[in-house]
Order: structure tokens, then sequence, then C-alpha cells
């Protein structure tokens, strides 16, 4: 007999062997059934019948997982030598290791050789390297999903939510570790999308003649955050910081189409660096740009020199809010002069009427010195933006005139997770969940999740 005969024998020995097996265990969870639901005749409801199988398809699926291992790896079980993964020597099994595994589908434990290298003071298993085992006892498939939902609760009420949904008990602390060790793996290069998946929905929204419409709008977002401290120490006074951030999309027929976020608490440099590189991944010759943002000249000097072709546009209710600032200190507020005043200035702004705009303030009396103050602002804030105050026609190109989008950016990934009462954090691990929410939000989070896993697997 040949020896692909032999190979193909000894396949269909193991897989006939597996079938075995899992019709053992079958049997044993269909007993636990029957004991539960059928003595002493009960009458089990439907989410009784539900909870049930919810509690004992753990140990049947841990026990299935098990042996499908032993079965399909059973020659890594059986291995007496093994070459080092760095010197290459050959070494003896030296031991059997106990690894007790928690997965998504139940408890399970493996007992494989270990093999030592005296030359390089390494220990190690090839089962693991091959099966990529955490060296933690919960694998990587029940850190992810954990990870993941605790992006969007606390991680106390995280680790409830997760076992009453899976069936698996995880600790907070333990999803706290986990989730701040995959954010510190987490880089911009992975959580903004690639090029390619860039230019694909630019594609799926080039449906017209025109170009479409990309959007890259920045603003900043103030969070609270606490001095580093152990446990028992005292945490100092907290303060605000801003989290610099930038969105890019697109504008579709009905919708927004979502291509990225970023939201770090950084200086205005970091920003700077991280909007470049976010830039060279859009394909700017294929879309018509928008670069929108309030009075900051921090975000305008970096969304100029990233997009240098990108048309400026000053957001519409940031300005209306500086007039509505000076009617009330000039006028009063909600008074029927205040009212005229501010609907002929946003008029004449709309039309792009700036200088004659500017001509009415400097001739304007101030009430006193708050109005005078007021206006003084006013006149600053339109001369520093006047070649960005053109609303009509950014109307009638399509244009957006509001910065809705990194509005509701910075409220989703910043405001609804990191500003619940009482919350207070430390600068590296505000920017760790505010990277992750950024992943998830972008669909990137698989790529930056697989970081994190590369540089957690044996022998790493």
């Amino acid at each position: 007999m040949d020896t692909a005969c032999v190979a193909y024998n000894l396949e269909t020995e193991r897989e006939e062997l597996f079938r075995h097996m899992i019709h053992d265990e079958v049997d044993k969870w269909v007993d636990q059934i029957i004991d539960e639901v059928f003595e002493d005749d009960k009458q089990p409801t439907i989410m009784e019948l539900s909870e049930l199988f919810a509690k004992t398809k753990q140990k049947f699926f841990g026990a299935c997982f098990q042996r499908l291992i032993e079965q399909k790896y059973s020659y890594l079980l059986e291995q007496e030598y093994c070459p080092c993964p760095k010197c290459g020597k050959s070494c003896k099994n030296r031991r059997y290791s106990s690894k007790q595994m928690v997965t998504m589908q139940g408890n399970s434990e493996l007992n494989r050789p270990w093999f030592y290298c005296m030359d390089c003071s390494l220990g190690f298993s090839p089962l693991d390297e091959v099966l990529e085992i955490s060296r933690k006892q919960h694998q990587f498939d029940i850190q992810k999903k954990a990870v993941n939902l605790s992006a969007d609760v606390t991680f106390a009420r995280g680790s409830d939510i997760f076992e009453d949904l899976t069936g698996q008990k995880i600790s907070d602390h333990f999803i706290h570790e986990t989730f701040d060790a995959v954010g510190a793996q987490a880089r911009l290069e992975d959580i903004i999308p690639s090029r390619e998946q860039i230019e694909k929905k630019i594609e799926q929204a080039s449906t017209g003649k025109w170009r479409p419409i990309l959007v890259v709008a920045s603003d900043g977002a103030h969070l609270p955050t606490r001095p580093k401290a152990k446990r028992n120490e005292k945490r100092g006074k907290g303060q605000w910081q801003e989290a610099k951030g930038f969105r890019i999309y697109l504008l579709g027929d009905d919708r927004i189409i979502h291509i990225a976020s970023w939201h770090q608490i950084q200086d205005e440099a970091q920003f700077g660096k991280d909007l470049a590189l976010a830039a060279l991944r859009v394909p700017q010759q294929s879309v018509r740009i928008a670069l929108l943002g309030d009075g900051a000249g921090w975000l305008w000097k970096h969304m100029t020199s990233c997009f240098p072709k990108g048309r400026e546009v000053l957001d519409y209710y940031h300005c209306a809010e500086h007039i509505y600032k000076v009617a009330k200190a000039q006028y009063g507020e909600k008074s029927i002069k205040s009212l005229e005043w501010v609907e002929s200035t946003i008029c004449r702004l709309f039309y792009a009427e700036v200088s004659n705009v500017i001509g009415g303030l400097r001739r304007m009396q101030p009430k006193d010195n708050e109005a005078k103050e007021e206006i003084r602002k006013l006149v600053g804030y339109l001369n520093n933006n006047r070649e960005r105050i053109h609303y009509k026609s950014d109307r009638k190109g399509g244009y957006p005139i509001g910065s809705g989008g990194i509005e509701s950016a910075n409220k989703f990934i910043s405001h609804t997770r990191m500003k619940r009462s009482g919350a207070w954090w430390v600068k590296e691990t505000g920017n760790e969940m505010l990277r992750i929410r950024c992943a998830i939000y972008n669909g990137t989070y698989d790529k930056v999740f697989e970081r994190y896993k590369q540089a957690n697997l044996p022998n790493q």
C-alpha cells in the first residue's frame, strides 16, 4: 500500500473516531436535558427551556471543541521531538502541560507536550503556536468581543452583559486589562481604512457626471481627564483637555457615506501629522473636496496643508452664533431690533457680502463695553474667515455649509462614552478608548485586534 493510501486511511480513521466521540457527547447532553425536563412531570415554559439549553450547551460545545482539537492535531499532541523556534536545535518533550481554555464555545482542557531549549532558555509548545492559543485562560475570541462591548458600556456593566448573553463569566478587571492592551496596540495606520477601501466607497458614490463631494471636517471636544495615580493614592485635581479630531465622509444622494474618524487628546502638531497620514489614503483627484470647520486657526492650517485643493467653508451655524452674541449684547435678547439685525446680517453673509457686514459693524455705536467687545471680536472673526464665507455658491455647488457631520462624530465617539457622570480619564486610557471607538466606527476593529493578537501569540 502506497503512502497516500496510508495517509488517507489514517485520516478516515480519525474522522470516524471524532464522529463517535461527538455522538457520545450528544448522548450526554440529551441525557442532561431529559433529566431536567422530564423528571417529576415538570412543565417548563419556552423561556425556561431556552435558558436550560443556554446553560447546558457550554459544556457540550466545550467538549466537542476539545475532541476536535485532539483528533485534528493528534500528531502535535503525540510529538516527541521539535525544533527550537529560535535556533532550530532539536528538543525533546520534557513533560505534558495542561492548558485550561475558555472560548465562546465553552471550557476545554488540552494536555499538550512542552519543550525546552537549553541553548536559548526557551520553553514552548508547538500546538499553542499552530492554534494561536492565548497565554490567558480566556481566549482571543472572548477578548475580542469583550473589548468591543466595553467600548460602549462601562467595564463593570460589560461584565454583567457578557455573562448574561454568553453564559461566560469574565470580570470587569479582565475586560479593563484586555482593553488597555488592545488600545495600546491600536495604530492610526490600522484605524484609518486603506486607500483601496476608500476608493471603493468613492466609486459607489460616483453616480453622475460630477465628481462626488468629499468633506473633511475638523473640531475639538473637551473631555474630563485626571492625573495618573495608583489605586489607593490621591489622584489630584482633574482638568478638561481637548480631543482634537477630524471626520472624512462623502455626500451621497440622501445620506452621509462615512470614510474615517479620528480623535485623540493631543497637541496641534500631532493632529497635523495624523491628518496628513489620512490624506495620503484619499485619491484627491477623484473627488471635489470641502474643508469644513469653525474659526480655529489650527484646524485650517492643517486642513489646507493636507488638502490644498479643498474648498474652505466656515461652519454656517458657528458663524451665526457669533452674530447672535453681538445682537444680544447690543439690542437685548429676543428683541424685535435684535431679530431684525440678525436676519439681515445673516442674509448678507449668505450672499458673501462680508465687507458690507464689517462696514456696518464698524459704524455701529456700542451700547456699552460688553457690546463693544463683542462687536470687535465679530469684526476680527469675519476678517479672518472672509474667504470661507460664500454660502449661496456652496449650496449651488452641492457643498455642505454646516458642521453636523463632525459634531455628531464628536458626540458618538467622544461624549457618549467618555462624558458619563463621574467619569475622569487618564490621558493614555482615554486615548485608548478613543482609538478603539474610532476603529469600530470606521469598520477597522478587526485589523486593530489582529495587531494585538499577533503581538500576544505564543513565542512572541
